[in-house]
């Protein structure tokens, strides 16, 4: 009797030091036939957000296309070229979120639409971007408002101008949107320096035979019916430069007429 009692419970005791030893193995095959399963819904999880995040994105662009009066598809573009749909993007001149909107204008568009105070809200960024589209597009038409919505207004004036070229990543940014909202890409403009000098080179009296010289009348005091932007052919025929440059001699009227 007593010797069954101990056989049995050194039974128990290998038992449950199997049982020990196995537990861990039974714990990570449980674990590995899990893995795929928990990967597959954070995968599925991660893929949904994410659809509800483009759902609202679309939602916020057709809000701002109704409220503005644009096209969807020229918001999207701009959007996806300036930050590639990135809420939290930034730029290195301080561009804030997914329609790349600098603090300052971000401020005024803020206020003059009754917008959040978090620049990165993607409803409110989205809506003070497409309201600066369309008032660029005001502005400037197709594709200018493009071209001053990227590099600024003050630049955009600044190249119509003449004065200053515009910068090469506003030059390559149009020439992607362009085709995109209907426009052409922008003509190069060369900035030419005013000649100070170019007066001195002008025809600024007429001299008429009898050798007095009198100011070309202004538009003001033409005779009604003179033709203000293309003289007479008799007359501008009788336009004879002297040897000065400076001085035109005009023969003197027909007597016979």
């Amino acid at each position: 009797m007593v010797i069954r009692l101990i056989s049995r419970r050194r039974s128990e005791t290998a038992g449950r030091g199997s049982l020990a030893r196995r537990l861990p193995a039974l714990l990570l095959s449980g674990l590995l036939i899990a893995a795929p399963f928990t990967s597959v819904a954070l995968a599925q999880n991660a893929s949904t957000a994410r659809l509800r995040s483009d759902h609202t994105i679309a939602d916020y662009i057709a809000e701002a296309a109704r409220r503005f009066g644009l096209p969807v598809a020229w918001i999207r573009a701009v959007m996806d070229a300036e930050s590639a749909g990135d809420v939290r993007a930034v730029s290195r001149n301080g561009a804030m979120g997914l329609m790349q909107i600098l603090p300052d204008t971000w401020s005024e568009l803020r206020a003059r639409y009754g917008l959040g105070r978090d620049p990165f809200d993607p409803r409110d960024n989205i809506l003070a971007g497409a309201a600066y589209l369309r008032e660029m597009h005001d502005r400037y038409g197709s594709p200018g408002f493009l071209a001053a919505y990227n590099a600024g207004p003050q630049r955009y004036d600044e190249y119509l101008a003449g004065v200053r070229a515009l910068p090469a990543e506003t030059r390559a940014y149009v020439a992607l949107l362009a085709p995109l909202v209907g426009g052409e890409p922008l003509e190069r403009v060369t900035a030419i320096a005013p000649d100070s000098l170019a007066w001195t080179r002008s025809p600024l009296f007429v001299v008429r035979a009898n050798g007095n010289a009198n100011a070309a009348p202004s538009q003001e005091q033409r005779a009604p019916g003179d033709n203000a932007t293309a003289p007479r052919a008799r007359d501008a025929a009788a336009l004879s430069p002297r040897s000065s440059g400076l001085f035109v001699a005009q023969a003197s009227p027909d007597p016979q007429q």
